[in-house]
C-alpha cells in the first residue's frame, strides 16, 4: 500500500523548487521597492534598486529582468528559490539558475537632504525604515494590483466646513 507524501512545509527559511511555491513566496515582493544583486560564478555582476512590476509563472515567453525602473520575475527562469528570515523579520530571497544567483531584499527608505523621502512612499510601520512605493496616476490599485476604478468626471462638491476644500473656480 502506497501513501502519498505530505506536502512539504517551511518555517522562516528553506529551498523551494516547485513553481507554485516559488510564486507564492515571491508574491509579497509585488509592487515593492527592492534591492537586487546579480552574482555569476561567485562574482557580483550587477546590483541596484528597483520596483517589482510583475511576478509570473507558466508564461515561457516572458523574461525575468531587473532594472532600476522595473523588475519582472518569471519563476520559470529559475531552478529554485532560497529564502531566509532576516533579524528584522523581513525575508531575503535568492533566485538560482546554475551558477547565477539574484539576491532580492526589501529596500531601505531613502531620505533627501531635508530628511523627506525621495520617493513617494507609504511606510509599512511608522517606525520602519522599509517602504512600499505607490505609483500615483498609473491607473492601478496598489493594494489589489487591479486596474483602479474609474474616477468620476463630474464636478465634485467639497464637504461643507472642509478646511482643505478649494474655492470653486469662477466661470
Amino acid at each position: 500500500m502506497s501513501v502519498e507524501p505530505a506536502a512539504r512545509f517551511f518555517v522562516n527559511h528553506g529551498i523551494v523548487s516547485g513553481r507554485t511555491d516559488m510564486e507564492h513566496l515571491l508574491r509579497p515582493l509585488l509592487k515593492q521597492t527592492v534591492m537586487y544583486r546579480y552574482v555569476r560564478a561567485g562574482q557580483v555582476v550587477s546590483h541596484g534598486t528597483g520596483w517589482v512590476e510583475r511576478i509570473v509563472a507558466g508564461q515561457p515567453g516572458v523574461s525575468s529582468f531587473f532594472t532600476p525602473l522595473s523588475i519582472c520575475i518569471n519563476v520559470d527562469s529559475w531552478e529554485h528559490l532560497e529564502f531566509d528570515t532576516r533579524p528584522d523579520q523581513l525575508l531575503s530571497y535568492v533566485l538560482v539558475q546554475g551558477d547565477e544567483r539574484v539576491t532580492i531584499e526589501f529596500a531601505a527608505m531613502v531620505h533627501g537632504g531635508d530628511d523627506t523621502p525621495v520617493q513617494e512612499s507609504l511606510r509599512l510601520d511608522p517606525m520602519s525604515q522599509y517602504i512600499q512605493m505607490e505609483l500615483a496616476g498609473m491607473g492601478v490599485d496598489v493594494a489589489t494590483s487591479e486596474p483602479a476604478a474609474p474616477r468620476s468626471s463630474g464636478p465634485e462638491t467639497p464637504a461643507a466646513g472642509d478646511p482643505d476644500a478649494l474655492p470653486p473656480e469662477a466661470s
